[in-house]
């Protein structure tokens, strides 16, 4: 598999491709679940206690970045899909962006975000001079990946790199952007209607097994609990027999025949023209149709542009209704 989309995997939930934030006076809520500091595998249960945002011009979040701006932010660029994921939240539409993920239904349309400008040069490569050109006041991009760009964007724009690895994570930094926007009040209900979901889903656990699978051909990778963010909910309403490796590697149909598992996400992921389903493409492995999922009907393929990039709470609370539905 190519480096390039072993390295764009990446970004989309910090694992393997195989072979193929807490705001000055404005942090997350506390309790056994505060952003960025809860195992990302916990099962404990969700607090949906929700404290209050203040609005602040200086935030630090819960990777240690310090974002300051002398007003709120009104032109946003986004070169990471939490950061659309986010500004819909809080009732705002990007300046620019090089996600699809604004066209989806629950977020803004096909209308709406067909008349956000693209950022020439896509995910991995967007172009400076087209970021600048819209003039922003903010531009957010995932840190592993954008942050090569911070020394041509300082002295013109403010750049703030995100690098969610949990849950916790992505409502820090909704958060931290609801502080800096002075958009508490939707923060605020984001963060609640987001826990609450999840406090939900926790009281009516499935005993079945549960696994997400992703790549673009018959080689692929698992996604797991400490490094993705969607993975990283699985525990708290099923059974996720996967654990991070801790290094890169390739993973077999063995493996995932071994785990009994009932119901099998995938996420095609393309990096170009599409050319077919991951699981038709696995379909030709001998040993797919013996795995419980594949018997049963329970190959469930799905969004990978909310499950794998979106990462904020309005593209997990899709992950949570559509797991939990297939997981029935």
């Amino acid at each position: 598999m190519p480096r390039t989309v072993l390295r764009a995997r990446r970004w989309v939930a910090t694992a393997v491709l195989g072979s193929l934030l807490v705001g000055c006076g404005s942090g997350a809520s506390g309790g056994d679940d505060s952003a960025g500091k809860a195992d990302k595998s916990d099962t404990s249960r969700t607090s949906v206690d929700v404290r209050p945002i203040e609005t602040a011009t200086t935030i630090t979040d819960a990777k240690g970045v310090t974002v300051s701006l002398t007003k709120p932010p009104e032109k946003v660029v986004c070169l990471v899909a939490l950061c659309d994921d986010i500004l819909v939240e809080l009732g705002m539409t990007p300046a620019a962006t090089n996600s699809v993920l604004p066209a989806h239904p629950r977020f803004l349309g096909k209308e709406k975000a067909a008349r956000i400008p693209v950022v020439p040069g896509g995910f991995l490569s967007p172009e400076v001079e087209a970021i600048l050109s819209y003039k922003p006041d903010l531009v957010i991009g995932l840190e592993d990946t954008h942050g090569k760009l911070a020394p041509a964007l300082k002295g013109a724009t403010t750049f703030w790199p995100v690098q969610p690895g949990s849950w916790q994570d992505s409502v820090g930094y909704l958060r931290n952007l609801a502080s800096l926007t002075g958009r508490t009040e939707e923060g605020e209900k984001a963060e609640r209607t987001f826990r609450t979901r999840l406090a939900e889903v926790e009281k009516d656990s499935s005993d079945k097994t549960a696994l997400i699978i992703f790549g673009s051909d018959e080689n692929f990778g698992v996604a797991t609990p400490e490094t993705d963010v969607a993975a990283g909910l699985f525990p708290k309403f099923s059974h996720y027999p996967w654990k991070s490796r801790g290094v890169d590697g390739t993973y077999s149909m063995e493996e995932i025949l071994a785990r009994d598992v009932d119901v099998l996400f995938v996420e095609t992921l393309s990096f170009g023209t599409p050319d077919g389903k991951l699981s038709d493409k696995l379909a030709k492995n001998p040993l797919w149709s013996r795995i419980p999922a594949v018997k049963n009907g329970k190959v469930i393929e799905v969004d990978s542009e909310v499950w794998a990039k979106g990462r904020g709470t309005r593209s997990l609370g899709l992950v949570l209704d559509e797991a939990t539905a297939a997981l029935r």
